[in-house]
This record gives C-alpha cells, structure tokens and sequence, in this order.
C-alpha cells in the first residue's frame, strides 16, 4: 500500500500490516489552526490520547514531498514551527508532492491519504462546509465532496461555527453522507453542543458506529461519513456568546478583504483575540475529545475485522 504514493511511519505501517487500530489525524490544525507552541503540545497530546485507547496515530502531512501518514516527534515540531506551508486539500495535494512543497492536509486531504493507506477513521476539530454568503461567493468546502466520495469516518464536533450551518446540512444530506449524533439529537457547533438543527442518526456507542459502517461497507455503499461528538459543558462556549465573536469577526474578514483559503485560519485567530483565547482552550479540549472516541471507533472496527477472520477459519 505504500511505496510512490505516500510513506508510513514505522508504527504506522506495523499496525496495518498487523490489522491494529490506526486513526488518522490532520495537520492544518498544526499550522493554521493554533500558535506555536499550543500547536505541537496539542498535537503530541492528541496522538498519546489514541495510543492510551489502544490505537495508533497517523498525522499525516507533505514533508518536502512526500506524503508521509504519520510522523515522529521531531518532524512534528519542525511543522509546528515551519513557515509558508500550504493548506492542502484535494486540488492540491499531488500538486505539493509533484513540487517537492511541505504542505499540511485539510479534512478533504487527509481523508484521501487516509484512504491510500487504508486508515478508516479520521479524528479532526470541525469539518468546513458551505460559508456564510454562499449564494453569491459560492464559497463552499472541499470537504463536503469529500465526504460523499471517500469511505472514511469523520469523528468531528460538528461543522465549524463560522459556517451556514443550515446550508452545510442540506448539502450533506443531499450527498447522501450520513450524519451521526453521538449521544445526541442535535448536530453539534463545534465550539457549542448546540447548533439548533437536528442529528439526522444517533448513535450512543463506538460499537454502534462501528457496526453501521460495516453495514454500508456489505451493501456496496461509497462515501464517508459524518460523527458529530458534542464538546462536553464544562469546555462549550454558549452560542449567542460566540455568535456575537463571530458577527465581528466576520466583519473584519470582509473589510480587510480576506478570501479563499485565508478565510478560515484569519477567522479562527480573530476569534482567538476577541475571546481572550477561550475559543483556542475550547479547541483543544474538542480536538482531544474527538481523537478518544476515534480511536474506540477504530478499535471496534479492528476488533470486528478479527471477529471475522476468526468465524470464517
């Protein structure tokens, strides 16, 4: 499965060939989603979180090149501190390898080298989605296609706030990509438990979501799929305190002009000042959250594997 494509890391490529638990995790939550050093604490944090569930962490990145599923320690910090690394998703990820660049990888790109290297389960904070004004910029994440096309489980607490949330969930619905409450009726609002829109499904057990997606591998059925893990009260921000953050917010973006890929790290930074660094705390305590359910995920899913290959000796 390796070879030109992508490069594990040692542990990586052990536990797939062993059929162990890897989870995958991105990397623009290291470069464009938290000053240093919070960044490279987080991630190293986040990876031992996996490891202490049983299951090994791939945090996958383009390195000079090379598309690498997972990294060690020290090549963790030398991304947390690198300058004009590019954020990669599907248009340009091969662009990045083809050029020898050191980019790190969105929801969209990560799940793609997720899926090269046979990882089932990708732990992030918030997926992207449809942006606020879409039906004029049209403005829309990567990630959503994604979703429909790449057969990998996306453990999220929800879409980012800044998003159109109603938008981001019709387009989910109408890519058929199922959409997952875990313990809970309503989609979450990554920093909130509560966006006031439905759960389409809930499930309440890393077993269930295990199962069902076994299901849908057995009938044929292509595309990921979409858990939204509720940040836990005592870390959330209430909606109408971080909706006030980011109505400034998003006045600053279009008085200065901001676009394109810069929207969304420009945003999270000035919701970072304008909540006193709340927003960042908030952050690492859901990234945390998400990785520990991914990985009983990936575990039950390995576990089922076995279960299999046992019943059919």
């Amino acid at each position: 499965m390796s070879g030109e494509r992508f490069t594990p890391s040692n542990a990586v490529a052990s536990a797939l060939a062993d059929g162990r638990a890897v989870v995958a995790l991105e990397s623009t939550i290291i470069t464009h989603g938290m000053p240093f050093p919070q960044n490279v604490e987080t991630a190293v944090a986040v990876e031992e979180i996996v490891r202490s569930e049983g299951a090994v962490p791939a945090t996958i990145a383009v390195l000079d090149g090379t598309l690498r599923v997972g990294l060690e320690a020290n090549e963790l910090d030398r991304l947390a501190q690198a300058k004009n690394v590019m954020k990669l998703s599907r248009a340009d990820l091969a662009y990045a390898v083809a050029a020898g660049r050191t980019g790190s990888t969105t929801v969209a790109a990560t799940m793609i080298a997720a899926y090269l290297a046979g990882v089932r389960v990708f732990a992030t904070g918030g997926i992207g989605g449809v942006h606020r004004g879409a039906e004029t910029s049209f403005d829309i994440s990567a990630d959503l296609e994604e979703l429909a096309q790449t057969p990998v489980i996306v453990v999220s607490a929800g879409a980012k706030a800044i998003l159109d949330l109603r938008k981001t969930m019709e387009v989910l619905e109408t890519k058929g990509v199922p959409v997952v409450g875990y313990g809970t009726d309503e989609f979450p609002a990554f920093w909130s438990r509560r966006s006031g829109l439905p759960a389409p499904l809930r499930l309440d057990s890393a077993e269930a979501i295990a199962a069902f997606q076994r299901a849908r591998q057995r009938m044929g059925i292509d595309g990921g799929m979409l858990i939204g893990n509720p940040l836990d009260e005592a870390s959330e921000i209430p909606a109408e305190t971080i909706g006030a953050w980011i109505g400034q917010a998003l006045a600053d973006a279009e008085a200065g002009g901001v676009s394109g890929k810069a929207v969304t790290p420009f945003l999270l930074q000035r919701i970072f000042e304008l909540s006193d660094g709340r927003s960042l705390e908030a952050n690492i305590a859901l990234v945390k959250s998400n990785a520990r359910l991914a990985a009983r995920i990936a575990v039950a899913l390995a576990q089922g594997d076995m279960r299999e290959a046992l019943s059919a000796r």
